[in-house]
């Protein structure tokens, strides 16, 4: 009943077919990243949901012609609102709180049989344009979402002795 099954087999899915992807799921998933933390809850991000085929493919040029990013039946721009706020430890919030969102909407697509994949590679000054993102705002970075043409490996991950350590570095 643990998430552990939905991280084992999460990959980043790069070939979708033409399925559409279902409402309700979509909801599931905004709900997820809507759940998701955030530095001090400011909860300082919004979420643009694209389904439309020809914003899709405006995108996709915007993402330096990435086929699978006009190939997603849903592409989600994660904004921020609050582009100013630094932690006290002094790194910024936004990208750490879209990065959980983030992971939180690909756990739920995940469970939801689906394949997803975060684009950070993509002219944001486009997209905003494309997506009539207010100049105060960034796109930090893009989901795509949808039923995954065949299943991709998943790649090798580090041995937990080489990434973790205890009580010291």
């Amino acid at each position: 009943m643990g998430l552990l099954p939905e991280i084992e087999t999460r990959v980043s899915t790069r070939e979708y077919t033409s399925e559409p992807v279902g409402d309700e799921v979509v909801s599931r998933v905004l709900e997820a990243g809507r759940l998701a933390p955030s530095a001090k809850n400011r909860q300082s991000w919004r979420f643009v949901v694209v389904t439309d085929e020809k914003v899709r493919k405006k995108i996709e040029d915007a993402a330096f012609g990435q086929e699978y990013v006009g190939m997603a039946p849903v592409v989600i721009a994660l904004c921020t609102t609050n582009i100013e706020y630094k932690m006290p430890n002094g790194q910024l919030s936004y990208p750490i709180d879209l990065s959980f969102a983030a992971s939180f909407m690909m756990l739920q697509a995940t469970h939801e049989g689906l394949g997803s994949c975060l684009v950070t590679t993509f002219r944001e000054d486009d997209v905003k344009s494309i997506l009539t993102v207010p100049y105060s705002m960034r796109v930090v970075m893009l989901l795509t979402i949808g039923h995954a043409q065949e299943r991709p490996e998943r790649l090798q991950r580090l041995p937990m002795e080489r990434v973790v350590s205890f009580n010291h570095w």
